[in-house]
């Protein structure tokens, strides 16, 4: 019926009704809007009248769920522990007897992986051993994976990305000599790096006077892009010629080397480039000598065949040594180590060796040269190893005791050659070489040669 044709009564009585309906429309309004800001609203279970509320609360971190049911004159809310990295993480799905405590803070450009971010945990990770984005500075967040009683959940972790480790001091200089009437360059003296940023920034406090004769003590400092510095003393010596470096070394015979370190189940080497020419196998056989790894190539800013490689392959298999290779390298990119890993599987063309394909990189003097920082030559090692694996060979590590304990994370445990030039090494970490002499003399040897000693306890297929 039109509006205009209804009665002065009929129309008091709808408007009252009206009215009555705001009224109700109104109370299940407010009604609605106090139960949605208890949180958001999912079905659980198989029955249609049973809802639960999960939430988390920022305030306090902690993972809050609450069930209500129709069924139910009670309500019930229990808490499970977490850390303050899941604020603004939401799932309404995670049980509250799930515990999932992280940390807040992880260091830049570490090898961190999802178990690493757990401080503790009751749940099953799955991906436990991938790793999380450390590269970039700043506020992180992580899908992580994980069962809890037969059933499998996904939460949103963040974590916040820091530099809090300050720089290494690779080469310390020592006591530099600079000839008069020269400039003084420290950066040219010195070696460093970081483990997150690619070029920090030295300085010095002191006078160097290079037209003046004489000591002058400065105390150096690196320091990083996040404030991180580390700093030390150093004398510039001043000279009006430098002196030419003295050789005090003590040469020892193959023999007396073996003599001198009369280990159980090992066996004895020597590694060997251009530098020793013409090599005598048989002779070197004859001493005693069980293997010899030989220099295939060398790199800088472009990759070179070493001289006598194919004369020392041909001549080293022919007197029955065991025979290895190794590379020495100054790459600084990824690329381009796999490209060297490339470039030697060529060259090797299938040949079996008895030793994995050594990575030698040594240029920690004056590391900032090369534009990168500590993670990026220990993932360049990563990416020769991967290629050369991809293929077929393994790959070993060479390195000092001091680069071995202060620089390479070698984080997949993969072979090392130590070198450490001791009577007794006191390196405490896993090798299956030693490089005990640099100083070796043996017939057929022209010169010195590095004299190596193999633990066969210990593998080399990692």
């Amino acid at each position: 019926m039109p509006e205009g044709n209804d009665k002065p009564a009929d129309k008091k009585i709808k408007n009252e009704r009206i009215i009555m309906k705001k009224i109700f429309c109104t109370i299940i309004f407010v009604i609605a809007c106090t139960l949605v800001s208890c949180g958001s609203v999912g079905t659980t279970g198989g029955s249609s009248e049973s809802t639960s509320v999960a939430t988390i609360t920022t305030s306090t971190a902690s993972i809050t769920s609450t069930s209500t049911s129709s069924t139910a004159a009670e309500t019930s809310t229990s808490t499970t522990k977490a850390p303050d990295t899941t604020k603004n993480n939401k799932s309404s799905e995670i049980p509250s007897g799930v515990e999932l405590e992280t940390y807040d803070e992880i260091e830049a450009s570490s090898y961190t992986t999802v178990a690493d971010l757990f401080i503790d945990t009751n749940a099953e990770l799955e991906s436990a051993d991938k790793l999380i984005d450390t590269d970039e500075l700043g506020e992180k967040r992580v899908k992580v994976k994980f069962s809890y009683e037969g059933e499998n959940y996904e939460q949103e972790i963040s974590y916040r990305v820091v530099d809090t480790t300050e720089p290494v001091i690779l080469n310390s200089g020592w006591e530099p000599y600079v000839k008069k009437g020269t400039a003084f360059d420290l950066d040219s003296i010195v070696g460093y790096a970081d483990n997150f940023d690619r070029a920090p920034k030295l300085t010095y406090e002191g006078e160097v006077d290079t037209n003046t004769v004489g000591d002058y003590p400065i105390t150096a400092t690196v320091t990083d892009s996040s404030g991180n510095s580390v700093s030390w003393d150093l004398t510039v010596l001043v000279l009006n010629e430098i002196p030419m470096p003295e050789d005090n070394n003590t040469r020892v015979s193959f023999q007396d080397f073996i003599e001198a370190n009369p280990y159980e189940n090992v066996r004895y080497g020597i590694d060997v480039s251009a530098w020793q020419t013409n090599v005598d196998y048989e002779k070197v056989k004859n001493q005693g000598c069980d293997f010899v790894i030989m220099r295939m190539g060398y790199y800088y800013g472009e990759i070179k065949l070493d001289d006598y490689y194919y004369q020392n392959m041909e001549k080293a298999e022919a007197a029955g040594l065991d025979i290895g290779v190794y590379i020495y390298t100054t790459v600084n990119t990824e690329e381009g180590a796999r490209e060297q890993a490339r470039w030697m599987l060529e060259i090797l063309d299938g040949k079996e060796l008895d030793f994995p394909v050594v990575f030698d990189w040594e240029e920690f003097g004056h590391f900032q040269e090369y534009g990168m920082n500590i993670r990026d030559l220990n993932n360049i090692f990563d990416a020769f190893y991967d290629e050369l694996e991809k293929n077929g060979y393994k790959a070993m590590l060479y390195s000092s005791k001091n680069f071995l304990n202060n620089f390479w994370e070698n984080r997949n445990e993969r072979a090392v050659w130590l070198a450490h030039f001791v009577d007794e090494t006191d390196y405490n970490g896993e090798f299956a070489i030693w490089q005990a002499s640099a100083y070796g003399r043996m017939d057929g040897i022209s010169g010195d040669v590095d004299m190596n000693i193999q633990f066969m306890s210990e593998s080399l297929d990692k």
